[in-house]
């Protein structure tokens, strides 16, 4: 295998992704972290989106956090899906629901009021609600790890951090939810996706930002 480059930003959940599958499938690789508010001006001719990841491949440029995911998988033995077609597809919907809730959690972190904070808190916690029911634990789907368990996994990620700043209530009595919040959280290939000093990093952006939820994250910084 020619060597994989991935490009990347700290505090992208979307890059994790990849490197759950690169770390899950023991590839080898290479890593460039970017910083977005001034990109180099190599990335902005390399990414056609100009957003990270970006995956050099065999003189190719992929882009998209999925579609590098699903050729990290399929280029390596074995899967990180389920075999059954229908199952397959099952996880690869919820993969996408999972993207609607990271916009959600964007959403609540951006919220200017307390009220608009409280609407876009219980729009989140609905994403939460409505995955409870499709768990069947202690991972997705039983005993094994597959892709939507690390997709997931960079979700409760964000949660972590939360937790750190209040108590929203976001998974509140979803048991299910909650349990493969830990099972997938201790998963070393989830632990280790995230750059070094990465829940500092993320507090200090929230910290940052003109919103609701930054005057919370100061105090807790």
């Amino acid at each position: 295998m020619s060597e994989l480059h991935l490009i990347s930003h700290h505090l992208c959940p979307y890059v994790q992704r990849a490197v759950i599958v690169l770390d899950e499938k023991n590839i080898p690789h290479r890593r460039t972290y970017i910083d977005l508010a001034d990109k180099p001006a190599w990335f902005a001719a390399l990414s056609p989106l100009g957003r990270v990841p970006v995956l050099q491949a065999e003189g190719a440029v992929v882009f998209e956090s999925q579609v590098i995911a699903e050729y990290l998988d399929e280029i390596t033995p074995g899967s990180l899906h389920p075999s059954d077609p229908l199952s397959k597809a099952r996880h690869r919907s919820w993969i996408e629901f999972g993207s609607e809730t990271l916009n959600a959690i964007g959403a609540l972190y951006n919220a200017k009021t307390a009220e608009n904070f409280e609407e876009k808190r219980l729009a989140l916690r609905d994403k939460f609600s409505r995955m409870e029911g499709e768990i069947e634990g202690p991972y997705f789907a039983g005993e094994t790890f597959h892709m939507i368990d690390g997709v997931w996994g960079t979700i409760f990620r964000y949660l972590d951090v939360f937790d750190q700043i209040g108590d929203f209530g976001l998974t509140r009595d979803l048991p299910k939810t909650n349990a493969w919040r830990a099972r997938v959280s201790n998963r070393p290939s989830v632990t280790q996706a995230a750059p070094e000093g990465y829940p500092g990093r993320l507090l200090q952006f929230l910290a940052a930002r003109d919103a609701y939820m930054a005057r919370m994250a100061q105090h807790a910084a």
